[in-house]
């Protein structure tokens, strides 16, 4: 699940840079860029190794 989860953050990354190139409006930018981040944190925290794993 890690590594989908880090799939979909460059999917994200990459939508986020296309509506920022595209003169998309300020809110779609950020709400794309924040759903990146924790679609990265997710995905980096599932792969961390913890206790039950």
């Amino acid at each position: 699940m890690g590594t989908v989860l880090l799939i979909l953050a460059g999917v994200l990354v990459g939508g986020t840079w296309s509506l920022h190139k595209q003169g998309a409006p300020r809110a779609a930018v950020v709400v794309t860029g924040l759903l990146a981040v924790l679609a990265t944190v997710g995905g980096l925290l599932w792969l961390l190794p913890g206790e039950g794993s």
